[in-house]
C-alpha cells in the first residue's frame, strides 16, 4: 500500500487524522494526505504549545518566541489597547522577530496559562500516575497487517500504558468528543502498533481551574475505534482502485 498511497496522493503512509478524514469527505482525505488543508487555530496553536512545555519543555525556548506585551498595554492604555493600530505595529514587529529567529510566537498569557495547567495535574498527583518515569512524544512507522502507519503518541510506559493528553471544554463532556473527533480510532492504532492494551486519556478543562481527569479507554471503546479503523481502510481502498462515487456524496436535511 506504501508504493499505491504514494504514487496516487505523495504520501507513504496513513495517520490518525488522516483516517478520520477517510470516514468522511474523500475529498478532504485527499487534500490532507497532498498537503493541501492547513488547519490553524488558536486551539491547535495553544495544544502544540501545551504538549511541548508539558513533555518536552527544555525545548520550549527554541521554537517558541514569547511575546510579551505587559509594557505595551501599560504604555497605551484604555479600554482595549490591543485593538489599536499601535499595538498591531508593535506586534507584527514581534511577529517578525519570532520569524527571522525561526520560531513560533507564544503569548504571554498561553504560556502562563499552559504552566497552570500543568501545575495543576503535578498538584493533584495525576502527572505522577501517568506521565512520570514515561518517555514522551515516541514516534512510530510501522506496517500494520499490511497498513503503512505513521504518528506519534504522548506518553508510553512500556509495559504498562499508553497516554494521550487532551484539553476539553468539559470533562463531563469528553465522552462525545471521543467519537466525534474519533479518538477511539487513535487509541486502537497506538494499542494494536505497540501490543499494550491499556489506554488512558489524562484531560484538563482549558478553563480555570482547569479541572483534570483520568480517563480509561474501554473495551467498547477501542472496539468502535477498530471498526471505524476498517471503515476507513475501505474507503481509501476503493478511492486507489478508481471508485470516486464518494466524491458524490451530499448530506440531506430537514430543518
Amino acid at each position: 500500500m506504501r508504493e499505491r498511497l504514494t504514487e496516487a496522493v505523495g504520501k507513504p503512509h496513513l495517520s490518525y487524522s488522516s483516517l478520520k478524514y477517510a470516514l468522511g469527505d474523500m475529498r478532504l482525505w485527499e487534500m490532507y494526505m497532498r498537503g493541501q488543508l492547513k488547519k490553524e487555530s488558536d486551539a491547535l496553536h495553544f495544544g502544540s504549545l501545551y504538549d511541548l512545555l508539558l513533555f518536552e519543555p527544555e525545548k520550549f525556548k527554541d521554537v517558541y518566541y514569547t511575546l510579551d506585551d505587559a509594557s505595551i498595554v501599560d504604555s497605551i492604555g484604555g479600554a482595549n489597547p490591543r485593538s489599536t493600530k499601535r499595538y498591531k505595529e508593535w506586534k507584527a514587529e514581534a511577529a517578525q522577530v519570532a520569524e527571522n529567529a525561526d520560531k513560533i510566537l507564544a503569548s504571554e498569557e498561553d504560556v502562563k496559562k499552559a504552566h497552570e495547567m500543568i501545575q495543576r495535574l503535578k498538584d493533584c498527583g495525576l502527572y505522577d500516575k501517568r506521565f512520570a518515569g514515561g518517555k514522551f512524544q515516541v514516534e512510530f512507522n510501522v506496517d500494520l497487517d499490511g497498513v503503512p502507519l505513521k504518528g506519534f503518541l504522548d506518553c508510553l510506559r512500556d509495559g504498562e500504558f499508553i497516554v494521550d493528553s487532551k484539553s476539553s471544554r468539559s470533562v463531563d463532556k469528553f465522552r462525545y468528543d471521543v467519537n466525534s473527533f474519533s479518538y477511539d480510532i487513535q487509541a486502537y492504532i497506538y494499542t494494536k502498533v505497540f501490543g499494550i492494551k491499556d489506554y488512558y486519556w489524562v484531560v484538563q478543562e482549558k478553563a480555570y481551574p482547569f479541572y483534570p481527569a483520568d480517563v480509561k479507554c474501554s473495551d467498547e471503546t477501542l472496539f468502535k475505534g477498530e471498526m471505524k479503523f476498517h471503515e476507513a481502510l475501505e474507503n481509501i481502498s476503493k478511492w486507489l482502485d478508481g471508485d470516486r462515487q464518494s466524491d458524490h456524496h451530499y448530506a440531506e436535511y430537514i430543518v
